[in-house]
């Protein structure tokens, strides 16, 4: 996935770019939210700004600093360290699977990086715009410690949003100090704090702000929303900010008498755009000064991909501490030239929030898909301007109906007829109006295509790319070379050539969007200088007029929908003798089910008693109940399940159910799920399993040829599905062996005797045994019959 500069010979018109792009946490996997958010736009323009020929430098890393994550260290067990390892190498793995293509994904671990935010500290504090002062801090008497923002839950004090964050707000955007906070709280043990002094820096934000006004002056080719929410903030008077935190891991103060106190993340992390600059030029370029030609550059445009929730950060306090750095070194930092933030994607109406453990993480995800299949999906939904949701259904449909029907269809209709019919490509003879049209469509589209990707507009840029693709369709319609074939060929060979010039030219333009397909493309096309823009109108070379044409196949593929019956029947595309492409099933023989989590064993799931103590409807679902329930622990674990077309409250609460203890807590709408209950479906019937009364909670639940359990601490969603788990009726049992209606049979236990047989009644099973509580079987609580699935 390496890249290319390649330099325009019109020197003048040339900027250098650099790409900043927010730097996601080390604290867990990066989700799609993060890509569509911040992650895969910069990805889009930077490759565009190569292709056109301007020098660009994208840069980023992992943000290994701050509570998020000591939060996630000390809920783990473990070292700070281990984490921002574990999931540094974790990110860069899944940057590359959606070949998101970095100049350096560095670290703000890095010593590089201490040395340049110490600079940068010490810089603004010779400048006499960082100073110490008293404050007043949040303090937890039970913890025995300050509590940094991340430490802090509570009320936003400006819009009320309960269970806000201790520095910003999802919700309004708006940052403040965890003092600031009404009804606050301790995320470790849940005690109030109080307010005791300590003594911090603060950065001296207000000396910016006429500075800052005059700095969004000629901004209108910023989205009106993020220039208007950084003018309010301006307007309404910007505070000092506090700029350091009474933590010990992070970036320590480089004043003396402060050395135990470190830097506060966000000032950490804007600063490592420069840093990380600095060690791409020594590291990567071998020159310690090139690094110079994109921040001491006037002709410099620097843009910063982000969240909403990051726009402050990068339009108000980063703009601020580079003037102010300037002024202590004597030279002009370049400020941001563009700040293009998206909005939110959402699960549900929910946020994606790797904290909050909402979303759909990037590892899962490619193990399933391709990395093209995800990135136009995320481009053509992009939340640009306002809030979008993901879809399941509606990422199949794009995929099937744009990606393959439209574009596929066109590319390989081309592709085939022209393969199936001559050797080599076809030159263009004579050219009829409805040619030339098209060849000049060519040109537009790509000055379309081109404006919309300079302005950041990538959903508009990925949406014309489209519509060339079915301007290239109904080009073919109209021109027939299934019957010029029959009687000219050689105005069919024209036909062809201007479709395969079509073809050459989608595969220029789609390449910031779908480089791994396109690549893939233009090597069947031959394309040697497959990264220039210049070239996607340009006729073929006479080396690719020289090539012997081979039988292409298909660029992408249909997904089928795994809930539905016929996803044994293949869809395979072909051509009919018009050249229309069309789909058709081919029967297969069915396969065995492929899970793509990690498989685990039935002894390593914590199963257990759980008593219900009350169950009330979920406030931001219909179909969901939120449980309290007694599994044994010291505490009631909260669960949410869709029991509520089934049962009342009334017939659930005071009722034992089988519960999985250790399953990896989810939140679901809005509620932590801290577990999950067992239930068997058939059809539109759901029913609870049920040990029984007599079980005391907590007693253990085991499949009948157990001997031990090796219970791990947490499993997911998925590793736990890869056990398989009905219902079965026992049609015998001799030598502890059971024999069950579908002919399947258990391995011989001891627990197993005849005994267990009763009437027609079912048995709950996973993987061949039988689930027991204190050698008795787990039934269902109302009759369901065999071969119900367990969920």
């Amino acid at each position: 996935m390496s890249h290319e500069h390649h330099n325009s010979q019109k020197d003048h018109e040339k900027h250098p770019i650099l790409v900043g792009v927010a730097w996601p946490y080390a604290n867990g996997k990066i989700h799609l939210g993060h890509v569509a958010g911040s992650l895969l736009s910069p990805d889009i323009f930077a490759r565009y700004h190569r292709m056109i020929g301007n020098d660009v430098l994208m840069i980023s890393g992992s943000d290994e600093h701050g509570t998020p994550i000591t939060v996630r260290a000390e809920e783990e067990g473990r070292t700070p360290q281990d984490i921002v390892d574990l999931y540094h190498k974790q990110t860069k793995k899944d940057l590359s699977s959606l070949w998101i293509d970095f100049d350096l994904f560095t670290r703000t671990t890095h010593p590089n990086h201490h040395s340049v935010v110490k600079d940068m500290f010490t810089t603004l504090y010779n400048q006499d715009y960082i100073y110490p002062k008293t404050t007043s801090e949040l303090f937890c008497t039970e913890c025995v410690k300050f509590l940094p923002d991340r430490y802090v839950t509570g009320t936003c004090p400006f819009c009320n949003k309960e269970n806000a964050r201790g520095d910003q707000c999802d919700e309004c955007g708006k940052t403040y100090n965890a003092i600031e906070l009404l009804t606050p709280a301790c995320k470790i043990c849940g005690s109030i704090p109080v307010p005791r002094e300590t003594e911090h820096f603060f950065f001296r934000l207000p000396a910016f702000s006429d500075r800052l006004l005059t700095f969004l002056e000629d901004k209108d080719h910023w989205k009106s929303r993020v220039r208007n929410f950084t003018r309010n903030w301006i307007v309404e008077g910007l505070k000092d900010r506090p700029i350091t935190r009474d933590i010990s891991w992070g970036v320590p103060v480089p004043i003396t008498g402060y050395e135990s106190k470190r830097i506060y993340v966000w000032f950490d992390a804007v600063t490592g755009y420069l840093a990380a600059s600095k060690q791409w030029a020594s590291d990567v370029k071998g020159d310690p000064d090139a690094w110079k030609h994109f921040w001491l550059n006037p002709l410099t445009r620097s843009y910063y991909f982000l969240g909403k929730d990051n726009v402050p950060f990068h339009t108000i306090i980063w703009p601020s501490m580079l003037i102010g750095y300037s002024e202590g070194k004597h030279e002009q930092y370049d400020i941001p030239y563009d700040v293009p933030a998206n909005e939110y994607l959402r699960l549900g109406g929910i946020k994606f929030t790797k904290s909050g453990g909402i979303g759909v993480d990037v590892a899962s995800f490619m193990e399933t898909y391709r990395s093209d299949e995800v990135r136009y999906y995320l481009s053509i939904i992009m939340p640009e301007n306002r809030d979008v949701d993901f879809d399941m259904d509606e990422f199949r449909t794009h995929i099937n109906n744009e990606l393959v029907a439209t574009f596929g269809n066109f590319i390989h209709r081309v592709l085939s007829f022209t393969s199936n019919n001559y050797e080599k490509f076809p030159k263009a003879g004579e050219l009829s109006e409805v040619d030339r049209k098209a060849i000049s469509e060519i040109r537009e589209a790509g000055d379309r295509i081109s404006n919309f990707i300079k302005k950041c507009e990538f959903k508009n840029g990925i949406k014309e790319i489209m519509a060339l693709a079915a301007y290239g369709n109904r080009y073919l319609g109209e021109r027939a070379p299934w019957h010029l074939l029959k009687t000219d060929r050689d105005a069919c060979g024209t036909v062809l050539n201007t479709g395969l010039r079509i073809v050459k030219a989608l595969s220029i333009f789609t390449y910031p969007y779908l480089p791994e397909s396109m690549e893939h493309l233009q090597k069947y096309l031959g394309q040697i200088d497959q990264s220039s823009w210049e070239t996607a109108s340009s006729d073929f070379t006479g080396k690719q007029y020289a090539m012997s044409l081979t039988k292409p196949t298909p660029l992408f593929r249909v997904l089928e929908d795994p809930n539905k019956k016929d996803t044994r029947k293949e869809r395979e595309m072909t051509n009919n003798k018009d050249g229309k492409q069309i789909v058709s099933k081919k029967k297969h023989k069915k396969k065995k089910k492929t899970i793509v989590a990690q498989p685990i064993d039935l002894e390593q799931v914590d199963l257990r008693v759980g008593t219900v103590l009350s169950a009330t409807d979920h406030p931001n679902a219909d179909k969901l109940y939120v449980f309290s329930i007694d599994v044994g622990d010291p505490e009631p674990r909260t669960l949410v399940a869709g029991l509520r077309a089934h049962y009342t409250p009334e017939e659930l609460e005071g009722r034992n159910l089988v519960i999985v203890c250790n399953l990896k807590p989810a939140k679901l709408r809005g509620v932590v799920s801290q577990g999950m209950l067992l239930a068997a479906g058939s059809d539109d019937k759901v029913v609870f399993l049920t040990p029984g009364k007599d079980h005391p909670v907590g007693t253990p639940i085991t499949g009948s040829s157990n001997t031990s359990r090796s219970l791990l601490s947490e499993i997911t969603i998925d590793s736990f599905f890869s056990i398989q788990m009905s219902t079965r009726k026992i049609v015998s049992i001799v030598d502890g062996i059971a024999t069950f209606d579908n002919g399947s049979t258990t391995a011989k236990g001891p627990k197993l005797n005849k005994a267990l047989i009763q009437d027609d009644s079912v048995v709950v099973i996973a993987n061949g045994q039988i689930l027991l509580c204190e050698n008795e079987p787990i039934y269902p609580e109302r009759s369901i019959g065999p071969d119900a699935s367990i969920r």
